[in-house]
C-alpha cells in the first residue's frame, strides 16, 4: 500500500458501526444518512481490498479484517484526541515544553530557583535547563534550540545583530578565604593585599575564568599579578579547597549564599573595590515565542531582576516565522 487507504472519517465510521451494531444507528448518532454510512464502508473495502462485513446476517458483523482494522482505528482516533488536548493544553499554559540555556554559575546557582518558581505556577508545563558555556547557549538561542538564556559572558560579535539582549541583574563577585585565615579578622583589606594571597581559580581557558580576569581589570585589580597556586574545573571544587584551607578565590555571590550562611567560608571585603559584572537575557526575536516562554519571560524574570521595570518584549507581537533567518553553526564545547 504506497498511501494510506482509509480516512478518519471512514474510521470514525466503522467505529460507530461496531459500537451500535447497525449501519442505521451508527448514521443516527454521527447525524448522517443511512446511504452515507454504507457509501463510505464500501469505499473503504474497495480501498483495503477486503470485506469488513458479513452482510449474512441483521446486525453488522464483523469479519477478522474488520475487527483487525477496528483495533488499530480505535488507537488512531486516541491519539487524534490526544493530539488535539495537547495542544489546547498548551495553548492554557496546561501542556507543553520551556527550554532555558544558562551559562555555568547562573545555570547552577540561579536558574534553579527561578524554575522553581515557574514550576509551582505552571507545574505541567515540562521545563528543560541547558548549561554550556556563552558561546555554545548563544547559538542554540539564535538556532531556535534554546527559548531563551541568561549568561554571564559577552554574546559572540556574529550574533550581536541577530539576538535581543537586555542587561538583567548584578552579579557581584566575592572574595572569599578560609575562616581561619588571618585576614578573615580585618574589618577591610587593600587592595595590594591580594596580590600576596595564594588563589584558586578556574581553568585559564575557560570561559567563566575570561570573563572574571576581565571584570577584575574594570575594578583595577591586575589579574596577572594574582598568584593562581590551582586551577579547578568547577566552582563547587573551588569553594571546597577554600574551605580546606588551600586558598583564595573570586566567585559569584549567588554561588556561596549556604557557606556564609553557615559560616563555612569567609567572605573578605576590599576597601573602595567592587567588583561585578552583568548577566543578561538573551533571546532570539525571529523565532517563534510560546505561551510558556512568554510567561517565564513576564513573570518570572522581573522578580529575579535587580534591574527596576525590567522588559525583554516591548509588547511584540509574535512573530512571522517567513522572517526567521536560518542559522546553524557546528558549536565546540
Amino acid at each position: 500500500m504506497s498511501e494510506i487507504p482509509f480516512t478518519l472519517d471512514q474510521l470514525r465510521i466503522l467505529k460507530a458501526i461496531a459500537t451500535e451494531g447497525s449501519f442505521k444507528r451508527a448514521a443516527d448518532s454521527l447525524y448522517v444518512s443511512q446511504p452515507a454510512v454504507s457509501l463510505q464502508v464500501q469505499n473503504l473495502e474497495r480501498q483495503m481490498d477486503v470485506p469488513l462485513f458479513d452482510r449474512g446476517g441483521r446486525r453488522a458483523q464483523m469479519t477478522e479484517a474488520g475487527h483487525l482494522l477496528l483495533n488499530y482505528g480505535e488507537k488512531i482516533l486516541s491519539l487524534c484526541q490526544e493530539t488535539c488536548r495537547a495542544i489546547e493544553d498548551l495553548q492554557n499554559l496546561q501542556g507543553g515544553t520551556l527550554i532555558v540555556g544558562a551559562s555555568q554559575t547562573t545555570g547552577t546557582y540561579l536558574l534553579p530557583r527561578m524554575i522553581g518558581r515557574f514550576r509551582q505556577a505552571y507545574p505541567d508545563v515540562s521545563v528543560q535547563l541547558q548549561v554550556h558555556s556563552t558561546r555554545r547557549t548563544s547559538w542554540s538561542v539564535a538556532n531556535g534550540q534554546v527559548d531563551l538564556a541568561i549568561i554571564g559572558g559577552e554574546v559572540p560579535a556574529e550574533l550581536q545583530d541577530v539576538l535581543r539582549v537586555r542587561p538583567y541583574a548584578d552579579d557581584e563577585l566575592a572574595l572569599i578565604i578560609p575562616v581561619d585565615h588571618p585576614l578573615a579578622k580585618v574589618g577591610t583589606i587593600q587592595r595590594e593585599d591580594l596580590y600576596k594571597l595564594n588563589f584558586i581559580a578556574l581553568d585559564s581557558q575557560s570561559t567563566i575564568r575570561k570573563v572574571i580576569d576581565q571584570v577584575l581589570s574594570r575594578a583595577e585589580i591586575d589579574p596577572k599579578r594574582l598568584k593562581v597556586e590551582m586551577e579547578l574545573n568547577s566552582i563547587e571544587a573551588i569553594k571546597n579547597a577554600v574551605q580546606s584551607g588551600l586558598g583564595a578565590a573570586f566567585v559569584s555571590i549567588s554561588a556561596i549564599e549556604k557557606e556564609l550562611q553557615m559560616k563555612v567560608l569567609h567572605r573578605a571585603m576590599i576597601d573602595n573595590v567592587i567588583v561585578r559584572r552583568m548577566l543578561a537575557v538573551i533571546v532570539n526575536p525571529s523565532r517563534y515565542r510560546s505561551k510558556a516562554a512568554d510567561a517565564f519571560v513576564q513573570e518570572i524574570l522581573p522578580e529575579f531582576s535587580t534591574h527596576a521595570n525590567f522588559s525583554l518584549f516591548d509588547a511584540a507581537p509574535r512573530l512571522d516565522l517567513d522572517a526567521v533567518p536560518s542559522l546553524t553553526v557546528e558549536t565546540k564545547e
